[in-house]
């Protein structure tokens, strides 16, 4: 079990994150040596061909044909597509996504360029808006095409996102932002970072279960 991406950083475990395609992602301290990490992940095999299978499966489940009818989620609702006679912009959003027929062949293009647009629209607002109500100073945002986070914070203070997080529900998106804001003054997950994820938002553990339970949603599968 030797097919897998290291990420090193100032953490102090080492994390196994499977994603949505079945692609495997350690996460490791700066110093853990190779050989140890090496035997994690052979004790671990087990659970990791599992957790695969079921990404696959998943991933199988949620494939987007961009099709009449198919519906795609935006803010944590769901509209269905229609596809509309040729005109610019290629993709818009009403009371439904309207996607060009002369853009049908190149749909999903088309639906993470509108995500990103949107993404970074929302994402950078709500940013500064719990920001500047909690007392935080984060140095910038960045909106990205991640896909084993739903968000991360860097040692010089820049959030970072991606864009299919504008898929979710407004208080999930919250939930990630202040989950990274708190990280500004705390840089682990211990009982003090929670507390502090707490006092801001009493219910995240709901925000935190929604993610668990649908986050495999948030995706164009190959987007």
């Amino acid at each position: 079990m030797n097919d897998y991406r290291l990420i090193r950083s100032r953490r102090r475990t080492i994390a196994l994150i499977v994603q949505d395609d079945g692609a495997l992602v350690v996460r490791a301290p700066l110093r853990a040596p190779d050989e140890v990490i090496r035997a994690f992940v052979a004790r671990k095999a087990d659970w990791i061909r599992k957790q695969q299978a079921r990404a696959r499966r998943l991933a199988a489940a949620v494939a987007r044909e961009y099709v009449e009818g198919e519906t795609f989620l935006y803010l944590g609702q769901a509209y269905p597509l229609k596809i509309v006679p040729p005109r610019r912009p290629a993709l818009r959003l009403t009371d439904r996504f309207e996607l060009s027929r002369s853009a049908q062949a190149r749909a999903e293009a088309a639906f993470v360029r509108w995500y990103r647009a949107r993404a970074a629209e929302v994402i950078p607002a709500r940013v500064t808006a719990l920001a500047r109500q909690h007392g935080f100073a984060p140095a910038r945002v960045r909106i990205t095409s991640a896909r084993s986070r739903w968000g991360s914070c860097s040692p010089k203070g820049t959030l970072s996102f991606p864009w299919r997080l504008v898929m979710a529900p407004p208080a999930v998106i919250d939930y990630v932002i202040v989950h990274e804001l708190a990280h500004l003054d705390i840089k682990n997950h211990s009982p003090a970072f929670w507390a502090r994820v707490g006092e801001i938002l009493p219910d995240y553990k709901k925000q935190v279960a929604w993610l668990r339970r649908n986050g495999r949603l948030l995706t164009l599968s190959s987007g």
